[in-house]
């Protein structure tokens, strides 16, 4: 027995499917057919029992021709084209609409007449490719079409310029990209079919990025795998000159035949040509999914030598370190920034040669006695292997607290060599660790809060340490949100407060000190003894800006001063750690908290007292409470 859909028992009808504005835009238009504007008589039949479907490259030849048979236009020879068939993408290219409707119904290799009423060619209301000069549109007219081929297309180019058939699927789906090095195989003809690069015995050798092939050619080859084979369509907007093709005139459009035998990947790391990694020996596994990414313990051979006229070789693993390869954790400062940065993005057993400049070698890190300052060099590194770091799941809350506790040691050594990114990166790694952990008493609750507010508090000093103030009041603010009379992390948040000289809240949290924890008056007192100074430093500084702003007659205008003495102008953030033990160093102790957001309220002044906070005390002492800006 039915039910109605909305009665006891029935079933709701599954929502809709939402379609997409190319589908509705298509099937407004396909409301213009009507009975006998669109009719097809079959020439001759195709092969096969599939048909053409959106995202197809259709490619056609077309003769139009009036109902008495005159040709108007035509791709063929015969009929005075150029013999060069027609490109079109279903879904995605301007068609009209006779096109669009007719194209659907065709077999590979078919020939079919389509007798069109104006209104379904380019009489179309809103048509969207405007008739060729002369074309009788307001007349209803023949087109003869043959359907040469149609094939899955991946589009290159957005305006369809460029064009990639897959022949042969490639092997992962790593696909190369500037300033990649590729050796291929690749012919060409064009598009009636005549060729123009013929195939050579030797496969062709370019870099990405060179304009050593045309661009067009270089975009689709950049959509390709290893071992791929593809069929890539150039129309003339693509084909640049180059040393592949330095001769294009005529060209119109180019079908190029590319195997992709191999790439080597080569890597801009900074983006300037200055660290560059060179992919030499591939290795196994699939990139960057296999790459130590995150932090690991490694192991690599590597030579070093300089890139000067000497060339000599300053270390080396298999020679200086009796064979054995060098190990050491990523994350921790242990190797030059760009070594590391390198070796992370290597999959095991792949050797690189890397290129790289002084600032990211050995002048910002333990340089060997035989670099000089200054030197550009070069390592040949091959990843041996890597150990993820430790899953923590199934271990018990000892064991876990263990482990944070190696981590957390490891930042405070990175937070006391001034590596202070790297540290605050340890700190984050072991609060995200934290997110899913859970004490089963009070105990172990205790343990663990403490930690994460010593945490927390660690990334707010870091954060302190590399000029980012506001976030520093972020992180602390964390802490004192579960824990409103933490004394460090109001400690903490007033030298914030006062580097980023918001002077009050700084004092306030200085004060609050003092009240909650007495054996913390001597840091506070040293503190606010500090905040004093930083005052009459920004008000003598104030003073010297608006020297004789206040001195001139009613109507005059005096104009501010701008100029510094030396260094006064910057903030002294030397001593922010001064004063209490706990900012010597960072943080090792705990104290109870939380880490559940705190939402900071604060009043806000004016606009002049946001830019300048200090500004509403000097206009009091020059005995204006109120000021006026003409």
């Amino acid at each position: 027995m039915a039910h109605d859909a909305g009665g006891e028992g029935g079933e709701l009808p599954p929502p809709a499917k939402k379609k997409s504005p190319a589908e509705e835009a298509a099937e407004k238009r396909r409301k213009k057919l009507t009975p006998g504007s669109l009719m097809k008589g079959l020439i001759r039949s195709g092969s096969g029992d599939t048909t053409p479907a959106e995202g197809d490259q259709v490619i056609i030849h077309c003769t139009t021709r009036t109902m008495d048979g005159i040709v108007i236009n035509s791709t063929r020879r015969e009929h005075g084209g150029k013999g060069i068939p027609l490109r079109f993408v279903l879904g995605k290219s301007k068609m009209i609409l006779g096109f669009a409707e007719g194209f659907p119904t065709m077999l590979k290799g078919e020939i079919a007449m389509f007798k069109m009423q104006p209104k379904i060619h380019y009489a179309e209301d809103d048509c969207p490719v405007a008739a060729p000069d002369g074309f009788p549109k307001d007349d209803e007219l023949q087109f003869e079409i043959e359907m040469l081929d149609f094939f899955k297309a991946k589009v290159v180019a957005e305006d369809l310029g460029v064009v990639k058939k897959i022949i042969d699927e490639g092997k992962g789906w790593e696909t190369p990209r500037e300033p990649y090095e590729i050796t291929a195989r690749i012919t060409a003809r064009t598009a009636d079919g005549k060729e123009i690069l013929p195939l050579k015995n030797e496969p062709y050798f370019f870099t990405i990025g060179k304009s050593e092939v045309p661009k067009g050619l270089e975009m689709g080859i950049g959509t390709m795998a290893r071992k791929e084979k593809a069929i890539i369509f150039v129309n003339s907007t693509y084909l640049t000159k180059s040393s592949l093709m330095p001769q294009l005139e005529g060209l119109e459009e180019v079908h190029f035949d590319v195997e992709l035998i191999q790439f080597i990947q080569v890597r801009d790391m900074l983006g300037d040509g200055r660290l560059i990694k060179r992919r030499v020996v591939d290795g196994k596994g699939e990139f960057p999914m296999d790459c130590p990414l995150h932090d690991s313990l490694l192991r690599v051979h590597y030579r070093g030598n300089l890139l000067d006229e000497s060339k000599s070789v300053f270390y080396d693993t298999r020679v200086d370190n009796e064979g054995e390869p060098l190990e050491f954790c990523s994350g921790e400062g242990l190797v030059p920034e760009g070594f590391e940065m390198c070796v992370r993005l290597m999959l095991p057993g792949e050797k690189s040669i890397v290129t790289c400049p002084p600032d990211f070698a050995y002048d910002k890190f333990p340089r060997p006695a035989n670099v000089p300052e200054g030197a550009t060099v070069q390592w040949e590194i091959e990843l041996l292997g890597f150990e993820m770091p430790k899953d923590w799941t199934g271990l018990t809350f000892k064991e876990i607290m263990d482990e944070a506790d190696k981590i957390k040691n490891t930042g405070n050594r990175l937070f006391k060599e001034g590596k202070y990114e790297l540290a605050k990166a340890k700190y984050d790694k072991v609060l995200r660790e934290y997110n899913h952990v859970h004490p089963h008493d009070d105990e172990e609750g205790k343990i663990f809060a403490n930690s994460r507010s010593s945490l927390h508090l660690n990334v707010a000093f870091c954060y302190q340490k590399i000029g980012e103030y506001r976030k520093s009041i972020e992180t602390c603010n964390k802490v004192l949100d579960a824990n409103p009379v933490h004394v460090k992390a109001l400690y903490r948040r007033g030298m914030s407060y006062m580097l980023l000289g918001e002077f009050d809240d700084a004092r306030n949290d200085f004060q609050k000190m003092i009240t909650i924890d007495k054996s913390s008056e001597p840091d506070a007192t040293a503190a606010l003894l500090k905040l004093k100074q930083k005052e009459q430093e920004a008000e003598k500084k104030a003073r010297k800006q608006f020297k004789g702003l206040f001195d001139k007659k009613p109507g005059e205008i005096s104009e501010v001063g701008v100029e510094s003495e030396g260094g006064k102008d910057s903030v002294d953030d030397k001593g922010s750690g001064e004063g209490t033990n706990a900012d010597r160093d960072a943080d090792t102790k705990g104290s109870p908290s939380g880490d559940s957001e705190y939402a900071f309220e604060e009043e806000r002044p004016g606009l002049l007292g946001r830019l300048w906070p200090s500004g509403r005390r000097i206009f009091s002492s020059l005995g204006l409470n109120r000021c006026t800006i003409l």
